[in-house]
């Protein structure tokens, strides 16, 4: 799987919320201002490529829908991220966000009640 760009993403991120749709369908859910039609149907089509999108044709028009799954890439992509900037250390990542204050004492008992979880499913 490769990461997507910031087009990419965002094409992938409305067909993970409507589900499936034509380029007109994507590009009403796109914020002003708008891209053009073609700009947006090279965007699926390169995603097709990559396999994140498949296609129903209906003559010479295709509805649009993900192949891959919202929390596979996410995964994939959180993964990368960790591997890139934490030295693959999910602990690192944690640690960061609460030394920048990004996580409030809620947060981080929910984690550790998580984590506690975790633990004892494991023998």
């Amino acid at each position: 799987m490769k990461e997507l760009t910031k087009a990419e993403d965002q094409i992938m991120q409305i067909l993970w919320t409507i589900k499936k749709g034509f380029v007109k369908d994507i590009i009403d859910q796109l914020p002003e201002p708008k891209p053009a039609y073609n700009t947006v149907s090279t965007i699926v089509r390169i995603l097709e490529k990559k396999g994140f999108v498949g296609y129903k044709a209906y003559g010479k028009t295709h509805e649009y829908f993900p192949l891959i799954a919202k929390e596979n890439y996410t995964r994939f992509y959180l993964n990368n991220m960790v591997k890139g900037y934490f030295n693959g250390s999910f602990q690192n990542l944690v640690s960061f966000f609460a030394k920048e204050n990004n996580l409030n004492v809620g947060d981080i008992d929910k984690l550790m009640s998580e984590l506690q979880n975790l633990k004892n499913k494991k023998p």
